[in-house]
């Protein structure tokens, strides 16, 4: 039997049930569903902020808005970088996003230096469960510091659980955690009956 086609509502009926979606490469047509016995969270309560990056901060060299770019920011997620010359963001995952960010469930954080943007993130937001799903960076620590705005929009709004898929040396800095599928499913739970206060911009269409 032939399987439906994805879309935005079946996607985010996966998030909701612990799964989520990547391609092999960038050019890869085709998509698997991943739902890890271990899964990565960054605990809203107790995220650790790097010395170095605190310095960053208090000199304030960017600024930041919400899904005004979220087109720029997951076409440079999807670009090869040094350390990451591969990317699992095929046009397939482009475009479904970009169906979420326009129906209001996907959100972007754009990270600028003056007119030019220099880092970003975006991920899926449902309920009080943000999954986080890729990051970039042009500029040093333009990526860190959208992290760290996203976790202050985040806990300003109630949001339980920040969702990092794996854990990776990158987020090993900001305290990420490890936890078993089951205790995942808890928090993803209790998360989905939660209804946060309203905290990124309407998309810029």
């Amino acid at each position: 039997m032939k399987e439906p086609p994805l879309t935005p509502e079946l996607l985010l009926q996966a998030y909701a049930s612990g799964y989520f979606p990547m391609a092999e490469t960038r050019d890869s047509p085709e998509l698997f569903w991943f739902h890890p016995e271990a899964r990565g969270v960054l605990p809203l309560d107790n995220f650790h902020i790097p010395a170095s990056l605190s310095k960053t901060l208090r000199k304030s060299p960017f600024t930041f808005t919400t899904n005004r770019a979220f087109p720029a920011v997951i076409a440079a997620c999807a670009e090869p970088h040094p350390s990451r010359p591969e990317s699992w963001i095929n046009p397939t995952i482009r475009e479904l996003y970009t169906q979420l960010w326009r129906k209001g469930f996907a959100h972007s954080i754009e990270c600028w230096h003056r007119e030019e943007l220099v880092g970003g993130l975006y991920g899926v937001a449902i309920r009080g469960a943000f999954f986080g799903e890729s990051m970039f960076s042009r500029a040093p620590n333009a990526s860190k510091c959208a992290l760290v705005h996203l976790v202050n929009l985040l806990n300003s709004a109630g949001y339980t659980l920040l969702d990092t898929q794996y854990v990776n040396d990158h987020l090993k800095q900001f305290g990420v955690q490890e936890i078993p599928r089951e205790t995942y499913l808890e928090k993803l739970e209790a998360a989905l009956h939660i209804q946060p206060a309203p905290c990124f911009e309407k998309p810029a269409i």
